[in-house]
């Protein structure tokens, strides 16, 4: 656009062209766009992509010294400049150097905004100095251009969560509620997470039924949220209410928000429900995943029930085609042929062969499976062990001891 006239660029659009070069071909190719701009192109909005681009990649001294030339051009007098720097050092998890830059910051008479002092409440919480965490919140409460908002004290009831201050977190979850815009599904979304760590059902209950009443629209991510929710607390019933709520929200199709009943029940050794679950999906004209059936399928292994771990790996592999990159656990995989060997029919064990090998390549435990069915049903067995070698896989001795079974 810029090379044929369509539009040219002012710093604005320098410094979007130079970000999307960063984040695309990495802080070299930004550097070289940024040396080649013409000297009215370099102003505090080109500078600061560069500084962004050197930080998102965290180079430590470049950014330094970039900040440094910023300060000396005139083009750090906005907190975005210092609120990058503390990016920085807790990406990097230096927690201890934030608190500086804030400090440099009123130093240099540039007034610090919201993110800035969360950056650096998030520093003293990651360290566990809630000392230091309640001065700064406090210092930030006094400030009169600072409005305070939810995420601000959702960080804080986070930090006293992990630290076991129970009281302290829900005073300042109720004050991130208080601050709540009433139609922000993402703030409930979080204190619901944050109750549901305390363990608090009564309070996950109230804000979902307060979202629903504030927000026109549920997307998935909230129906998610939600059950996980409920899910890390128990309450498997209050969550198959939640799981029917969005069958009849009309919002498309999401396997995450059944799958995460999957889970739910297999983890609690359900995994009959888990796999009606998924039937009652498949009946609906709902897709699947590979993995769902394959949890089920891991979960009936340890009970011992190897029919139906057989099957729903079964189930898994016939997914396979539409899911490419997912792969069986091999333990499972490993069990069932061996199962397979010493009790499947000869069609049932090439089958699950043959679906086996989309996924993985041959191996000696495959092999096993096909020789002992085979010599249990008076079969050939020397065109597997010519494709054995093929596949340069050499007998040890379990495979000795499965020949050994013709003469048995």
């Amino acid at each position: 656009m810029n090379k044929k006239g369509i539009c040219i660029f002012s710093p604005t659009e320098h410094a979007v062209q130079l970000d999307l070069i960063g984040r695309v071909h990495g802080f070299v190719s930004a550097e070289n766009y940024f040396n080649n701009l013409r000297d009215h192109d370099k102003t505090d909005k080109t500078y600061g992509a560069l500084l962004n681009c050197y930080v998102r990649q965290r180079q430590i001294d470049k950014s330094i010294l970039h900040l440094q030339k910023m300060k000396e051009m005139g083009f750090a007098s906005s907190p975005l400049a210092y609120n990058d720097i503390m990016c920085l050092y807790t990406n990097v998890g230096q927690y201890e150097k934030v608190p500086h830059v804030l400090t440099e910051m009123k130093e240099n008479k540039v007034c610090p905004d919201n993110f800035s002092y969360r950056l650096c409440i998030n520093s003293y919480g990651a360290k566990s100095d809630l000392e230091g965490m309640e001065k700064v919140l406090n210092e930030m409460e006094c400030q009169l251009d600072i409005a305070m908002d939810w995420n601000t004290y959702a960080v804080v009831a986070n930090f006293y969560i992990k630290a076991g201050h129970t009281d302290k977190a829900i005073d300042a979850l109720k004050k991130s509620e208080a601050k709540l815009d009433k139609k922000d599904g993402i703030g409930y979304n979080h204190l619901i997470s944050l109750y549901a760590t305390l363990g608090n059902k009564a309070e996950i209950l109230r804000l979902w039924d307060l979202e629903k009443t504030a927000c026109n629209r549920h997307i998935n991510r909230d129906f998610i949220t939600m059950l996980e929710s409920l899910v890390k607390i128990g309450e498997l019933e209050e969550a198959e209410k939640v799981l029917k709520e969005w069958e009849s929200s009309g919002n498309f199709y999401d396997i995450r928000i059944p799958n995460v009943m999957v889970i739910a029940y297999s983890q609690k050794g359900l995994y009959e429900k888990a796999e009606a679950l998924l039937e009652e999906l498949i009946e609906k004209g709902k897709a699947t995943t590979p993995n769902s059936w394959a949890i089920i399928a891991a979960g009936y292994l340890e009970k011992g029930n190897m029919a139906k771990a057989f099957e729903c790996m079964k189930a898994a592999l016939s997914l396979r085609v539409e899911n490419k990159g997912w792969k069986p656990n091999p333990r499972v995989v490993k069990q069932i042929l061996s199962w397979l060997g010493d009790e499947g029919c000869t069609e049932d064990v090439e089958a699950f062969v043959d679906s086996l090998s989309t996924a993985i390549p041959m191996n000696r435990q495959i092999y096993h499976a096909l020789l002992k069915v085979h010599i249990r049903s008076g079969k050939d067995i020397f065109g597997l062990l010519d494709r054995m070698k093929t596949d340069k896989i050499d007998e040890d001795e379990e495979t000795k001891k499965i020949l050994g079974l013709r003469h048995n």
